[in-house]
């Protein structure tokens, strides 16, 4: 690989790394062919990009991307590294949990997610158990929605009345 075919590389690395607040780092060196490409299947169901890259190469990519600190990610970029990309924070992790029913790998080395770094294999379950921004936009409305279904509920109770209404909310209290 030539230095310009380098350059060109960590440049697109730092692109999806400046564009991605999901980032995973796997070890999948102990998967065959028909592994691989079975895990890169369910990725691409769940839009997670898979891309195996160098770790010196990836290094120089996470220090040039702005605003964001990989830091601490360092120290896992050893052996082979196959980097899972995608924009909801468990997706990634639930597709590796699920995978690992049937197989051993992929290992987590390491996950940056929404600006939070994860570090070890051990940190599987916690990553699936994360929800995605979308499940917390539905938790907080399904929060605000439910003391208007309580208003409405005891309006229908009551008749449709203000009296009714405080009947209601009285027999409630």
């Amino acid at each position: 690989m030539t230095r310009t075919e380098k350059d060109q590389l960590i440049d697109e690395l730092v692109q999806v790394l400046a564009e991605k607040n999901v980032v995973y780092l796997t070890d999948a060196s102990g998967l065959d062919s028909e592994a691989t490409t079975s895990l890169r299947r369910e990725c691409y169901k769940k839009d997670i990009t898979v891309r195996v890259v160098k770790n010196t190469l990836l290094r120089k990519a996470m220090e040039r991307t702005e605003d964001r600190d990989y830091t601490e990610l360092y120290d896992v970029l050893k052996g082979q590294t196959a980097l899972l990309f995608g924009d909801v924070g468990n997706a990634p992790a639930r597709v590796l949990k699920e995978f690992r029913k049937k197989h051993d790998m992929p290992l987590l080395k390491g996950a940056y997610v929404e600006q939070a770094t994860y570090l070890g294999d051990n940190n599987l379950e916690a990553l699936t158990n994360i929800k995605s921004k979308e499940e917390l936009l539905a938790d907080v409305i399904a929060l605000l929605q439910s003391p208007m279904k309580n208003v409405v509920g005891a309006l229908n109770s009551g008749g449709n009345t203000v009296s009714g209404l405080v009947k209601a909310l009285q027999e409630r209290g």
